[in-house]
């Protein structure tokens, strides 16, 4: 691990009971107390702290402004694009950027604008569960292709993708890149084949790329409208800092659509749905610091959660070998198949709720594939993966 970590702090973790947290009460409710060395590692955000470039941005904009109603700027926009330019090799225009209030929310409101009720939705499936939601939840047509299991991690299974894309009632595929909860850094050529099968029937692509700039070593990103001009006038590019910078609580994020006219028909959904849809006004300020002044910070996070993956990585191997772990390719959540202990689901979560006092995400919200698996945040400081472990070994070696 670089000598340059202690420029800034990856040690200092806020508890954040009674602070309107779920991730952080739920663990209450099992019986741990503020006072234990116990922190969750279930809800997509942080346990570290703001990158300090970050809080003095928005501590800046407290003494200078008032909080007010406000829009995008243009050095906003530009800086945004910006950051894909030198990040992801991207050449974004600012004219393609619809702020929104999540990368969720975009994603649902896609779901509304783009098709209509009994129109199919594709999911590469087991995957982040707001995505059937956005589906059921809208009437929609739920296709699931699973994906395929290769034992330390996931293929696309093409075939099977072509044959439902091709049966005419697909309007939508919902693309997690990178994806979530399997970890799958998808390459150019698997997103090139996706795109032309979706082209070839005439299927609109929506790309959740909110953990794009969080990529383990030896891995690339490729932003899908970056592959060619068919394919950027055929998508939704869902981005937000939230993920990368943790700043999720600001509620902003960067949606791309290239091609004016599905730009203009997002825009007018959103306005029937949100007569104002206008974003935070700090999480413009928090997004732009973190694109001029946070790249350094976001090296170092990801060199943490390298780390702590080749941790439990070792530790698993060593005393745990029933449990499976996934390749870490993306993002910051671990996937591990606990189907070796030969235990249900439902005994699975008891055990780490009540015996083991860990708190993951549950792999059954993320499908039936799930079941039996969990995923595993790790973003946090390492001395709690070490405790996490040891309590582990604890419950299964009982």
């Amino acid at each position: 691990m670089s000598n340059n970590l202690m420029a800034y702090d990856f040690e200092t973790v806020y508890k954040r009971f009674n602070k309107g947290s779920h991730k952080w009460d739920e663990l209450q409710e099992y019986g741990v107390n503020e006072s234990e060395n116990i922190i969750p590692f279930s809800v997509a955000d942080l346990e570290f702290v703001t990158p300090p470039e970050i809080i003095a941005a928005l501590k800046h904009e407290l003494d200078t402004n008032i909080l007010g109603y406000s829009n995008a700027t243009d050095e906003y926009l530009e800086c945004v694009c910006d950051w894909f330019r030198t990040r992801h090799n991207w050449d974004a225009k600012p004219e393609w950027i619809l702020p929104t209030h999540g990368v969720v929310d975009a994603f649902f409101e896609c779901v509304k604008t783009y098709t209509c009720e009994g129109d199919g939705v594709i999911l590469t499936t087991p995957v982040y569960y707001p995505m059937y939601s956005a589906v059921k939840s809208n009437n929609r047509l739920l296709i699931e292709s699973a994906l395929l299991d290769m034992g330390d991690h996931y293929e696309i299974d093409f075939e099977d993708l072509e044959r439902k894309a091709s049966q005419g009632n697909a309007k939508l595929l919902i693309l997690c890149s990178p994806h979530n909860p399997c970890a799958r850094v998808w390459t150019r050529d698997e997103l090139t084949r996706i795109g032309e099968i979706c082209l070839r029937n005439n299927i609109l692509v929506i790309s959740d790329e909110i953990h794009c700039d969080l990529i383990m070593p030896g891995y690339t990103h490729t932003v899908f409208a970056s592959i060619s001009d068919e394919f950027a006038n055929n998508c939704v590019v869902c981005t937000s800092p939230s993920k990368s910078f943790n700043i999720a609580g600001l509620q902003t994020s960067n949606i791309f659509i290239p091609n004016e006219s599905l730009r203009e028909k997002f825009l007018a959904s959103l306005k029937r749905n949100n007569p104002n849809p206008k974003c935070n006004i700090l999480g413009y300020v928090a997004c732009e610091a973190a694109y001029k002044h946070g790249a350094k910070w976001l090296e170092q996070a990801l060199e943490i959660i390298n780390a702590n993956k080749n941790i439990i990585c070792e530790f698993i191997r060593r005393e745990i070998p029933e449990i499976k772990i996934y390749t870490l390719e993306g993002t910051f959540l671990l996937w591990l198949d606990f189907r070796g202990l030969g235990l249900s689901y439902h005994e699975l979560e008891r055990i780490n709720h009540y015996d083991a006092k860990l708190f993951f995400d549950e792999g059954y919200m993320f499908g039936k594939s799930g079941e039996c698996f969990e995923r595993w945040n790790l973003a946090c400081p390492t001395r709690y993966i070490h405790d996490a472990l040891s309590r582990l070994k604890a419950a299964y070696k009982k």
